[in-house]
């Protein structure tokens, strides 16, 4: 693995080197993830793996031409013919009047800040093992558990680097440490299974083994002898587990290139008021210690804090530097960048707390759902449809009634958001949070 400095010099080597041989512009990435999990099950060491892998693509621009290729080899010689190619490739490709780098003036300037990614951790394989075994058996401690799908750990270290052939230079590191168990409750036909899981920067921020693997156990047994849902249009609460997926969905009509195509089910409903005029869901790339935290974006763009809703509000796309030109905007630092060209995504994001704990959300429902799976990924982008298999526990009489299974929920985005209340319970866990929603009006069937 590459340190940010060695990389930065790699990817800008590139960039000068495609320009000496006939490229108009030019960006290079490098990007490197090494890591190391460790599986146990039923007490035993199961698998250990390592893995290592690096990559450093180039896309270059003649005219409104352009051409991306990519190699894991770092050979100062493969990288030379790497450059030839890729230059050549961009010669026969067809003109792209939207191609090109981001604009010059609106670069990330300055020194790259901490938001302290990395806590300088480095794989300890023993450590790893104890993580793995201590978080199975506290989940097989669990009364009602009766087999494992094991238990593991792991620690992750990646490298990002992004330099241009028009001044941009800049790159970060960071450190991952993750904690999940899966297990089994009951007998023959009637087995459920259920899983606890957790990931931080940081070691510290990591919950314990006891939390992670009780709840995975706890989840498990909940499940057991599941019944029918109520049939209907119907009250539904989506635990934290699940709630994110619904601004997922949001993020996916706002997104830049969908709206250019003319695929997104938001198109005209810009200016409408979406949801409640409470709701607030905000993207935070700054946070520290956020899981995707950024000073710039895939294109040197730099970030900086937005409430993408506000009012009840959409504030605008997001938009990489093809999709705004295509809209007659600017690029909003949401670019993101594997190989090739540039897609666009938000960072942290979170849908802002409501004042209501979930118990008094569903209080005076009579009869309704509480979802904690969802299945499958029946979301149509240009209508906004919304159909997903599911699980979860009957609301009845204001309270958790018990398990049910095998149905499907349904409904359009479109009234999902304007129905939509959060609850009090947001907790800052994954890249994209959310507390407990409640929406009515949702079809539930049996599957």
């Amino acid at each position: 693995m590459l340190t940010v400095s060695e990389a930065l010099d790699r990817a800008q080597m590139l960039c000068d080197a495609a320009t000496k041989a006939g490229a108009d512009a030019a960006d290079a990435l490098y990007y490197c993830n090494a890591a190391t999990s460790v599986s146990m099950r039923l007490g035993a060491l199961e698998d250990v793996e390592r893995s290592e892998g690096q990559d450093i693509s180039l896309r270059v621009f003649v005219g409104q031409r352009s051409a991306s290729v990519s190699t894991a080899d770092m050979d100062a010689g493969e990288l030379a013919k790497l450059v030839e190619r890729c230059v050549a490739m961009a010669r026969e490709a067809p003109e792209d009047p939207y191609a090109g780098l981001a604009p010059e003036d609106r670069l990330f300037k300055g020194p790259v800040p901490d938001f302290d990614l990395d806590d300088g951790s480095e794989a300890d394989p023993q450590a790893l093992r104890e993580a793995a075994l201590a978080v199975e058996e506290a989940a097989r401690a669990v009364a009602g558990v009766t087999n494992s799908e094991g238990g593991s750990a792991s620690h992750s270290r990646t490298r990002f680097a992004l330099a241009t052939s028009h001044g941009f230079a800049g790159g970060y590191g960071s450190s991952g440490h993750s904690l999940s168990a899966s297990v089994i409750a009951g007998e023959g036909a009637a087995m459920q299974r259920d899983y606890g899981w957790h990931s931080a920067h940081h070691l510290s921020d990591l919950e314990s083994v006891e939390a992670i693997g009780t709840r995975a156990g706890t989840r498990a047994v909940a499940r057991l002898n599941p019944g029918k849902p109520p049939a209907g249009k119907v009250p539904v609460l989506l635990d934290p587990r699940v709630s994110g997926g619904i601004v997922g969905h949001l993020l996916s009509a706002i997104a830049g290139p969908a709206v250019a195509r003319g695929t997104s089910f938001l198109l005209g409903k810009e200016e409408r008021q979406l949801f409640d005029s409470a709701i607030v869901i905000r993207d935070d790339p700054h946070r520290p210690r956020g899981l995707r935290s950024r000073a710039f974006d895939g294109e040197g763009l730099p970030t900086a804090p937005r409430d993408i809703v506000t009012g009840g509000r959409i504030t605008g796309w997001l938009l990489d530097t093809a999709s705004a030109k295509q809209l007659g905007l600017q690029p909003t630092g949401h670019a993101s960048r594997g190989g090739g060209a540039a897609g666009v995504t938000a960072s942290n994001l979170h849908l802002a707390a409501g004042t209501q704990s979930p118990e008094a959300l569903m209080a005076d429902i009579e009869e309704g759902v509480y979802l904690t799976e969802l299945i499958g990924q029946g979301v149509n982008p240009v209508t906004g449809d919304y159909s997903r298999g599911a699980s979860g526990f009957l609301i009845r009489g204001g309270r958790i009634a018990g398990p049910i299974a095998e149905f499907t929920v349904a409904g359009n985005l479109v009234d999902m958001f304007a129905a939509l209340v959060p609850a009090n319970d947001l907790e800052f866990r994954h890249a994209v949070n959310a507390p407990t929603l409640r929406i009515d009006g949702m079809t539930v069937a049996s599957a």
